[in-house]
């Protein structure tokens, strides 16, 4: 009988999901976008109850698209993007809208924890730093803000622990994703430390329980399976964080592999063992190849994918509504072949793409975009190529740091998904990190991880190695050392902006909460 394999990633911008054969390859995929709430300053927010109806919609394409019977699926493995927080009642229904990777609203609890427990402290347990707005800090900013609500939790979830909640009724989280709830998350222990969960005032019984990313931790419901499409007593594994489940399915699988992805963040890992890599600047998790002793170290910029996103549907409405009527027409395609037409540093136009706030190596949670250097002669063309250099700015000011401190990296680096689609970006980030890069031939990103998980929880795979044998890198980049030399103009412009700009985006978000209150 056929064995196939089913992997699911819940990303801030939408869900994909594919299913697998036994030899790896892709038989069926299915992305469902879903909206982001912005509701007040810093907040950035999903509707719960729609991640599990894409989940469904996904799961039933997928399986239409690849010609096969629910009950040949052998195992199931799902991530998400994190940090993400999905409160649940004792009946496991959704408690207020979920938070997303983006919000930073938790600064009160962030500046409190700071004051009285240190950030020494933390980041002895942790191994990561405190601004990085991580599940615990959401929980507290619950507590102090929507007592009744948080009063009623039963359980504070991922939105991938949710779907396997969903799927196996069963309350869930893997040591990939612990770094995310952080604060009280003993990195190398995988564990919570409960003495410092005390002192934050956080009942250990809220959290889910731990896995190590191949474990089997339940099997589908009767119900779950009745509106997925799928068959009761499917195995269900412990998941991953999506950027370890992209990495992975994009060949990630020895230590000094480096990636990028242009997701909704802007994401460089690289995978090691090496302790010296675990730096305060950076994000630090367990890596879903043996979630027990490797690691990603992770940088991020808040708005990589998303800011393309956001120019999208505030600028290129026209775009957006030629999708719906021709066939094959791509929003994002028509905006990279506008892009084309601007040249390298977009005639003098600079763009700091911190719409959310800033992640790797900045942590400045009251940054904000810029646009600086605007005259009557810049298009949108402009700032489409505007805003893309800048993220990639914004990614290598991470890069050199990782480049730094690492004793192994293998290149070229690897471009995976999201805007890595884009071969103007692809060409960018070439140049600016002055590297040798290649591009994944399939695009189906994390929930290819996801599935080839799933294929080793259940015994289908022996290991991850199948990882590296199918994936296939394409249009590989060499570095133009001209081009390099004048991004780094650029590049240096960029920082001097946000510095001189630091202090005034502190008396902004002042000035802000003043009128909020």
């Amino acid at each position: 009988m056929p064995q196939y394999l089913l992997g699911l990633d819940h990303g801030t911008g939408g869900v994909k999901g594919c299913i697998i054969d036994e030899s790896a390859n892709v038989l069926g995929y299915a992305y469902r976008e879903y909206p982001i709430y912005s509701n007040a300053p810093g907040w950035s927010e999903h509707d719960p109850d729609i991640y599990w109806v894409a989940a469904c919609e996904v799961i039933r394409e997928c399986i239409g698209a690849a010609g096969i019977r629910p009950e040949e699926i052998k195992g199931i493995a799902n991530s998400s993007a994190l940090p993400s927080l999905v409160m649940v009642d004792r009946d496991h229904n959704p408690i207020e809208l979920a938070y997303n990777l983006m919000d930073r609203r938790a600064t009160e609890q962030v500046q409190w924890l700071r004051e009285n427990i240190g950030e020494e402290r933390l980041f002895r347990v942790s191994r990561n730093r405190l601004e990085d707005h991580p599940i615990l800090v959401n929980l507290m900013w619950e507590r102090q803000n929507r007592p009744e609500s948080f009063a009623r939790i039963h359980k504070a979830l991922t939105i991938d622990g949710y779907i396997r909640l969903k799927l196996t009724g069963r309350a869930t989280a893997n040591f990939s994703s612990g770094a995310f709830f952080g604060v009280a998350y003993d990195l190398k222990r995988n564990c919570f430390d409960e003495n410092l969960l005390r002192e934050i005032g956080l009942d250990p019984e809220i959290l889910p329980e731990f896995f190590s990313c191949e474990d089997i931790v339940g099997e589908t419901l009767p119900a779950a399976a009745k509106s997925a499409g799928l068959v009761p007593g499917i195995p269900v594994a412990a998941g991953s964080v999506d950027c370890n489940a992209g990495w992975m399915g994009g060949g990630a699988v020895r230590t000094g592999d480096i990636q990028i992805n242009l997701g909704t963040c802007g994401v460089i890992g690289v995978i090691h063992e090496d302790p010296e890599l675990i730096v305060d600047t950076m994000i630090n998790c367990s890596y879903v190849t043996d979630s027990r002793k490797v690691f990603a170290t992770v940088a991020a910029t808040t708005c990589g994918g998303q800011s393309l996103r956001y120019l999208r549907d505030n600028f290129s409405q026209l775009e957006v509504a030629t999708e719906k009527v021709v066939p094959g027409f791509s929003a994002y395609d028509s905006m990279e072949k506008q892009a084309e037409s601007v040249p390298l540093g977009c005639d003098g136009l600079v763009v700091l793409p911190y719409l959310m706030g800033e992640r790797t190596p900045l942590w400045d949670v009251e940054a904000r975009g810029v646009i600086f250097g605007l005259s009557l002669h810049h298009t949108k063309a402009h700032l489409v190529r505007a805003t893309m250099e800048g993220v990639t700015f914004a990614m290598y000011e991470s890069f050199q740091i990782i480049q730094k401190r690492s004793s192994k990296l293998n290149f070229p680096i690897v471009l995976n998904e999201g805007g890595a689609r884009n071969r103007l970006w692809r060409r960018m980030i070439t140049d600016v990190f002055n590297v040798p890069t290649v591009f994944v031939r399939s695009r189906i990103g994390a929930p290819m991880g996801d599935a080839i998980l799933a294929g080793v929880a259940v015994g289908v795979f022996k290991d991850f190695s199948i990882a590296r044998t199918k994936s296939e890198y394409v249009d590989p980049m060499e570095p133009v050392a001209e081009e390099h030399e004048r991004y780094m103009e650029y590049y240096r412009l960029f920082g001097s902006v946000y510095c001189d700009l630091k202090q005034e985006f502190q008396q902004l978000s002042r000035i802000r909460a003043k009128r909020s209150n």
